[in-house]
């Protein structure tokens, strides 16, 4: 994928900012390494006051380089939300996400250093890395674009955009405060496309842009029997046990080559073009590099589909987890009252999370036997999110991540979700540009969190390129 050819024109004479981002760099560091310090852990309470702490040095940091800030309070934790205008009235306006919130740190046990003690570390292969909890996820992330602005205003005393940024402390703890915020501030943040930096790249050389997110919908269910647990010796052959029903619906959910058997579930499922088909299989995404360092062997998706087909364009169907009968030390020969199961569903294209859960649930009563019951406990959904590929941001995007990396960026879908896009989208109308430098290796939510360095130095030089071309 390299490619010498010269960088695009929307860079030209773009140096002198680049430079400064290269020059600037320890201080760069040591801003992220004072924000890395903050435990700003939204779903334990004990964090609250972090929490606080953290946007109100985004706060401080933000109107330093001339932002208007606005620390607004929520039932949870605050939002930060900042502005600054182009001086060219007819620049196109951009909305920037980011969460300033980090994962728990459990088990402490398993980290080499204090999680909010940030240092830069030198790895085997002699690759400098950036070790704290939220150093990838997703401070050093939102930092990137951050020193993007700052370079910028630094050296040409304004930004090519109106920029309109919104960084929430809740993401990690299900942003459970962020629509309600987006409906009532609806006007303030309206732009021409929202850029969120909470993905990944393609490899460590390889940037991407990702264009489309699977959807999701969770449920649980509760399969009940007997009015209370049986002493199997004397029940067993008799009475119906809630595992063997609960067992039996799971293993209905697929047929032998892997497709999901709900009824109508593949309803608003498109086939890749024939182009971006080609397009991934240049991406030579394969069991070896893929399952290999999880230590398995062979991929269990849906029979005659690509491996990267399975893991960012085809919808899925997963048990996360089944709970049933006496699960402690020793024995216990029992026929339990009830078994539960957690399922989730990852929903592409158009999928609709709500007919959906309606159709499961229907597929699910179906097969309870008429003297057992089935309690049905919703977790949530959310619809799939795609950019329309003829976007001129996108386009212009590419080529400005192609001018730093001197590769052709990945155009990709991700098989995760990340909500607030499908919320910018409903209450906004906003597409989202996903572009992120975060690395496979980096551990986010487990202990030894890291950040490439070059991830972080390249990642600021990109979003000053990107805001140069979509400006």
């Amino acid at each position: 994928m390299d490619d010498n050819s010269p960088p695009a024109a929307t860079t030209t004479g773009f140096q002198p900012v680049l430079d400064l981002i290269d020059q600037s760099m320890d201080a760069s560091l040591q801003r992220l390494f004072a924000f890395l310090r903050i435990p700003s852990i939204s779903t334990d309470p004990a964090y609250a006051t972090q929490c606080h702490a953290a946007a109100n040095w985004l706060i401080s940091d933000l109107m330093s380089m001339g932002f208007n800030t606005e620390l607004v309070e929520t039932k949870g934790h605050p939002i930060v939300t900042a502005h600054l205008e182009s001086a060219n009235p007819d620049a196109r306006t951009l909305l920037f996400y980011g969460h300033y919130d980090v994962q728990p740190v459990d088990p402490l046990d398993l980290w080499t250093a204090d999680p909010f003690d940030p240092r830069l570390n030198t790895l085997e292969n002699g690759k400098k890395v950036i070790c704290a909890r939220g150093a990838a996820d997703d401070k050093g992330q939102l930092m990137t674009f951050v020193e993007a602005c700052r370079a910028m205003l630094q050296v040409q005393g304004g930004l090519p955009a109106h920029i309109r940024i919104c960084i929430e402390g809740e993401e990690e703890s299900g942003s459970g405060n962020l629509p309600l915020f987006i409906k009532e501030h609806a006007a303030a943040l309206q732009a021409d496309i929202a850029l969120v930096c909470d993905t990944g790249m393609w490899d460590g050389d390889t940037p991407a842009v990702t264009t489309s997110l699977r959807g999701l919908l969770y449920e649980e269910i509760i399969i009940r029997c007997a009015d209370r647990d049986l002493h199997s010796g004397l029940y067993g052959g008799a009475a119906r046990n809630p595992i063997h029903v609960l067992s039996a619906i799971i293993a209905s959910l697929h047929d032998a080559d892997g497709r999901i058997m709900v009824p109508d579930f593949y309803a608003g499922v498109s086939e890749p073009s024939a182009s971006v088909l080609d397009g991934w299989r240049k991406l030579d995404l394969n069991e070896t590099n893929f399952l290999g360092p999880i230590g398995l062997r062979r991929s269990a998706g849906e029979t005659g589909r690509m491996l990267i087909e399975q893991v960012q364009s085809r919808p899925t169907c997963d048990v996360n987890g089944i709970v049933g009968g006496y699960t402690g030390v020793g024995a216990k020969t029992v026929i339990p009252a009830q078994a539960s199961a957690k399922i989730s569903f990852r929903l592409v294209g158009e999928q609709d999370p709500d007919p959906i859960r309606e159709n499961f649930r229907a597929f699910v009563q179906s097969q309870v036997p008429d003297d057992c019951s089935v309690e049905f406990v919703s977790h949530g959904g959310s619809k799939p999110f795609h950019v329309p590929t003829d976007r001129p941001e996108l386009e212009r995007a590419v080529a400005a991540l192609k001018d730093e990396w001197r590769v052709t960026p990945a155009v990709i879908g991700s098989g995760g979700s990340i909500p607030v896009v499908g919320e910018f989208k409903r209450a906004l109308g906003l597409d989202s540009l996903l572009i992120g430098f975060g690395l496979d290796d980096d551990r986010i939510h487990s202990p030894n969190e890291k950040y490439d360095l070059k991830s972080f130095h390249k990642g600021i030089r990109s979003w000053a390129r990107v805001l140069a071309a979509l400006g």
